[in-house]
């Protein structure tokens, strides 16, 4: 089996914080990474300072810098992301605007040498994302179209955040990847945002939600059913911090803007393994399903938000780059990823 280590760009420190993405690229390289997905602020952050600032041209110009820099550094891009905000929209026009901006991330990509886009679900007001699924599948395959008419062809992510508007677990993002039908057109699984939103729930002082190993087991069993391996494009990798108190109004990380999942997302996400922080998640049963009875090969990419990514301590990059490899070998060791393929039917069977 062919496992391969990617981290994002936005796990190794906020560029608002003044983490530069050649820094973060360095340590990316220099603790064994071999691709990085890239978060759209490390891009637009090049473009500050090019007269002009972030326009489609400069957008453009950063793109081939960023492929140099990774190009030095032997550093595969393995996706571009988030394109936000895109599905369902109930003012047409501003979907009209997106699917424009759409057309220049397939140019965006095509120069940074991905043919990857990553596609969250929108958490948008209820107000602003329609509630009708025909249009939410009908504007993923008007996006679909985009990416298969493009030469080379560009592939979709769709990934369902915990906190979506609209779509929230992985059955219903894997219901709309079916509904799409279109080759380019497949599902990301995020452990984080798994297990986020049937096992685990901030706003509970327990930090689970009611019956979660019986919800989780019962969704797991239905991934290795369903899920075919060649529509999953992307694997991220996240566990979390169970908190100490409720994430309500008398919690540090409360934001009235956001739902308690969100917050908590951005601000308590680790690494695989890292229980020694805090991490409570059945990250090792999902990635066990995904790996072994899904049977996905290929990258695993790490996507930690935390709040320590937006210190300005110049060796942060570097302590989540430490970390994250250390997840990874400890990961590679729990999973047997440098198993074959025949150890892992075997292992399956016993």
């Amino acid at each position: 089996m062919s496992y391969k280590p990617s981290i994002c760009t936005v796990s190794l420190g906020r560029c608002s914080a003044g983490h530069s993405l050649e820094h973060k690229l360095d340590m990316a390289k220099k603790y064994g990474f071999q691709a990085i997905e890239l978060f759209f602020e490390d891009l637009v952050a090049l473009t500050q300072s090019m007269p002009g600032g972030n326009k489609p041209s400069n957008q453009l110009a950063a793109a081939a810098m960023i492929r140099q820099l990774c190009d030095d550094r032997q550093l595969s891009i393995l996706c571009l992301q988030p394109f936000m905000h895109y599905e369902g929209l109930v003012d047409r026009e501003a979907h009209q605007q997106r699917l424009k901006e759409a057309k220049l991330w397939v140019h965006l990509a095509h120069i940074l040498g991905t043919d990857l886009i990553l596609l969250p679900s929108s958490f948008l007001s209820p107000s602003e994302v329609s509630s009708d699924m025909d249009t939410i599948v009908h504007d993923m395959i008007e996006i679909a179209e985009i990416g298969l008419k493009a030469t080379p062809t560009i592939r979709y992510a769709y990934e369902a955040l915990c906190w979506g508007t609209r779509v929230d677990t992985w059955e219903s993002s894997w219901d709309i990847v079916q509904r799409v039908n279109r080759p380019n057109f497949g599902l990301c699984l995020d452990t984080f945002n798994i297990a986020g939103r049937i096992y685990a729930d901030p706003y509970l002082s327990s930090g689970r939600t009611e019956n979660c190993d019986e919800a989780i087991e019962a969704s797991l069993h239905n991934m290795a059913a369903y899920v075919n391996p060649q529509k999953l494009f992307l694997v991220q990798m996240a566990d979390a911090e169970k908190l100490a108190q409720p994430l309500d109004r008398n919690h540090l990380f409360y934001n009235e803007e956001q739902p308690p999942r969100m917050s908590w997302s951005r601000n308590a996400r680790l690494f695989y393994g890292e229980t020694h922080h805090g991490g409570y998640l059945p990250i090792k049963r999902i990635l066990d399903v995904i790996v072994r009875e899904v049977g996905y090969q290929g990258w695993l990419s790490f996507e930690v938000f935390n709040r320590f990514l937006l210190d300005t301590d110049d060796g942060v990059p570097e302590m989540m780059a430490s970390r994250a490899a250390q997840s990874w070998r400890r990961m590679k060791r729990d999973l047997g990823l440098d198993r074959s393929i025949e150890e892992h039917k075997t292992q399956a069977l016993l």
